[in-house]
């Protein structure tokens, strides 16, 4: 017998690799992916010890001398601490309690929308923003928002202000701005992940509740929410996930020295140290604290939903 259990687990093995070779292409294109999240991904993560040393370009990260946690005490003390966390928790909670619900609302209407063609064509245009880089997007907003653009010459015409307002000059216009454009972006895209949700209902469910007698915010209310709630629950967790995250393309190309006092979040406070200034190790910590924080964030909204509804990512 024990002879044979050697061939015994050969002959186990067998079907195992016939397998593989029959899914051979689609193995070397899972293989593919696998070495590029390794490469990108995993090994570039060695340069997080740099958060804790005072590197320069010079040197190599070995050879340079540790300095334990000052970097993260420096940017605890730094003057702009506050205005860099004002504006990126105010910027991005405004979007999570604004813009997510509006996906959701927005799938709910298109979804009782009864003409295809309609339907087909409203979804084609709300989501074809998601396709244009923010430079693309952020150019076209920057001519639209100049003292001669459409919106000042729209503005005028109804009479709603007296003079030309150049808006992205003016910070207390860029929150809105920013939120704004953002949702305009990302709803239809947003909403798409909901329809396909929502496809997913019995319809036997609809009509068992409209021989009760049900109305459409009936049948919205007590079956088609509760039916994606998984499916919301989901993506909030990830939203919560990514609230110190303020969208760095888009906040990039619509800042200027102008609006700084509202356009300065962690990331781009992280860019201006790191890149502009040179100082890799404290622009890492800064980073790395960030996601710290963020991974805290995204346990947490895991931990709650779990418990309200016994839905989670882990």
């Amino acid at each position: 017998m024990e002879s044979n259990s050697p061939n015994a687990r050969r002959e186990g093995w067998k079907p195992i690799f016939r397998k593989i070779y029959r899914q051979r292409y689609l193995q070397v294109m899972a293989l593919l992916g696998i070495a590029w999240m390794i490469v990108f991904n995993y090994i570039p993560m060695y340069g997080i010890i740099i958060a804790f040393k005072e590197y320069d370009i010079i040197s190599t990260i070995s050879e340079a001398p540790w300095v334990g946690l000052d970097h993260f005490k420096e940017f605890l003390q730094d003057d702009a601490l506050i205005e860099v966390i004002r504006n990126t928790l105010g910027i991005s909670l405004i979007k999570l309690i604004v813009g997510f619900p509006l996906p959701i609302i927005f799938a709910l209407l298109l979804n009782e929308v009864r003409s295809v063609f309609f339907k087909k064509s409203v979804q084609t245009i709300t989501y074809l923003p998601h396709f244009l880089s923010w430079v693309v997007l952020g150019g076209i907003l920057a001519t639209w928002l100049s003292d001669v653009g459409v919106i000042n010459k729209i503005l005028l015409a109804m009479n709603v202000i007296d003079a030309p307002i150049s808006y992205l000059a003016e910070a207390k216009y860029f929150w809105t701005i920013i939120i704004a454009s953002d949702i305009w972006k990302e709803l239809g895209w947003s909403a798409i992940i909901y329809l396909a949700a929502i496809s997913g209902v019995s319809p036997e469910l609809y009509e068992a509740a409209t021989i009760d007698g049900a109305g459409r915010f009936q049948k919205i209310l007590n079956i088609t929410l509760p039916s994606i709630m998984g499916t919301i629950s989901i993506l909030f967790i990830l939203a919560v996930g990514g609230v110190l995250n303020s969208n760095f393309d888009q906040i990039l190309v619509l800042r200027n020295q102008l609006n700084a006092s509202a356009s300065n979040v962690i990331d781009i406070y992280v860019y201006q140290t790191g890149l502009n200034e040179g100082r890799y190790s404290y622009s890492t910590a800064v980073g790395l604290l960030k996601n710290v924080i963020a991974l805290t964030l995204l346990i947490g909204a895991n931990s709650v939903t779990k418990k309200l509804n016994n839905t989670s990512l882990f």
